[in-house]
């Protein structure tokens, strides 16, 4: 069957001829559309939908224009890129990890991501696939048939163990260290679920969640602290990214102390919360769907046996590929991406202003019925070869796109696959919930409800 390309299948759907903004929804005089936003941002979403794939409003005294055609994402992340920079925390008054490879811009990030690079090349990875695997074997094992596992909180802790062993050669759980960077976690996603204090309110008033979450960064900023200075006055090789970085820092100035701590601060938070969240989600359609669940079992059987899984058994393992690239379809982690127009720009026929706030909705591209059909069902097998050539490039993109792409993602998808082989080949999952998980839009996608699991050992 033949297939025609994206835009000549389905062009975006907004006005060539026009100039200003796009169309979007009316506000109220001074809060503009924050009322909306802040008590039903999902449905707000759905209202934003229906205006085009240009999508003008106003909150917070902010203006904002959503995207939500895969071409104008393609524009913003890579054809434009340089036109747009990030923005984030510091609109509202929070200076989190401000100067880490999040957020930095120019030639200070390309200098961080520069340095950072070695240890995401693909052979070093490779090298972090035992420790993945036996990590989650040891997890695995420790269940008892009947158990109940609360999957947010028990994979938060599990890839925070892969991740500080692997990049930073750390064990966090010989203390309570690795409570701090889940609570900052915690209180971080609170504190960034739309509200109406978030927006309305200045800065400085100290409201119990902005207290909590300034609470949890300090403990957050003065451990990460302590464990650079444990490394410095360390003796012994190491060969690990904070070794990396802090060779930068003591070699030639390349880094200063704020930007370690930030980078540093900024991987210990985004490397474990986005792939805990991938497993959970991930574990969750697994026992909603026992047919996936008996097949993929039966692959991970046939390819590995009962030996451990090992990095070079992934290629072999297509159908979990496509189990993974399907479950973060549905359940993007980092569900919006964000950038500011440095300059007017034109998108779609429309002219956006400088200094306009941009959201990419990654939840709502990866359900779009234009590029999916049942948008809402979790199907791998939808992933052939075949619909991946037909579907267009930023219809899906979990770890974004162009120079600013997920440094992570290599190490994310090899976690995610080694985890998940292993804990098919030792158990299976029932999902204890009622009713399916409804996530909030905070920092991270993050289910409303506790996901509990009950195990039953193989």
């Amino acid at each position: 069957m033949a297939h025609t390309s994206s835009r000549e299948r389905d062009a975006p759907a907004d006005s060539a001829d026009s100039d200003g903004l796009p169309p979007g929804p009316d506000g109220l005089p001074v809060l503009g559309n924050t009322l909306q936003l802040a008590s039903d941002p999902a449905s707000f979403y759905d209202e934003l939908a229906s205006y085009g794939d240009l999508v003008a409003y106003r909150a917070g005294g902010m203006q904002f224009c959503t995207l939500l055609h895969p071409d104008y994402v393609e524009q913003v992340l890579v054809t434009d890129a340089d036109r747009f920079g990030k923005w984030g925390l510091t609109d509202f008054g929070v200076d989190f990890a401000a100067e880490g490879i999040l957020f930095t811009e120019g030639e200070t990030w390309k200098r961080q991501r520069t340095m950072a690079q070695p240890a995401f090349q693909l052979d070093r990875i490779r090298g972090y696939g035992d420790s993945m695997q036996a990590f989650a074997a040891a997890l695995a094992d420790g269940w008892d048939d009947g158990d109940v596992v609360a999957a947010t909180d028990t994979f938060s802790d599990l890839t925070l163990r892969i991740l500080t062993k692997s990049l930073f050669d750390l064990d966090l759980d010989e203390s309570d260290r690795g409570a701090v960077v889940t609570r900052a976690a915690t209180e971080f996603n609170r504190w960034a679920e739309p509200s109406l204090s978030t927006f309305v309110l200045p800065n400085w008033v100290p409201t119990p969640r902005r207290r909590r979450l300034d609470r949890a960064m300090g403990d957050f900023e003065a451990l990460v602290d302590d464990l650079i200075a444990e490394r410095a006055a360390a003796e012994g090789d190491h060969d690990d990214l904070l070794a990396m970085l802090l060779s930068a820092r003591g070699e030639d100035g390349d880094i200063s102390d704020r930007e370690l701590r930030d980078t540093m601060m900024t991987f210990l938070f985004a490397g474990h919360e986005t792939t805990s969240l991938a497993l959970t989600y991930t574990c969750y359609l697994l026992a909603t769907h026992p047919d996936v669940a008996d097949r993929l079992r039966a692959e991970v059987d046939e390819v590995v046996g009962e030996d451990p899984v090992d990095v070079l058994d992934l290629p072999a393992l297509s159908f979990l590929d496509r189990v993974v690239t399907e479950s973060m379809r549905l359940y993007p982690p980092a569900f919006i991406l964000f950038r500011k127009a440095r300059e007017d720009v034109t998108l779609g026929g429309y002219t956006i202003p400088e200094g306009t706030k941009l959201t990419l909705p990654l939840f709502r591209i990866h359900r779009d019925d234009r590029w999916y059909d049942d948008p809402d069902s979790f199907r791998p097998d939808r992933w052939t070869d075949d619909f991946e050539d037909f579907l267009p490039e930023y219809a899906y993109f979990p770890f974004g796109g162009g120079p600013r792409h997920c440094i992570g993602m290599r190490f994310a998808r090899m976690e995610l696959k080694l985890v998940l082989a292993t804990l098919v080949q030792r158990c299976r999952f029932e999902y204890l919930g009622e009713e399916p998980p409804q996530p909030r839009m905070g920092a991270t996608y993050q289910p409303d409800r506790p996901m509990e699991l009950r195990v039953e050992k193989r």
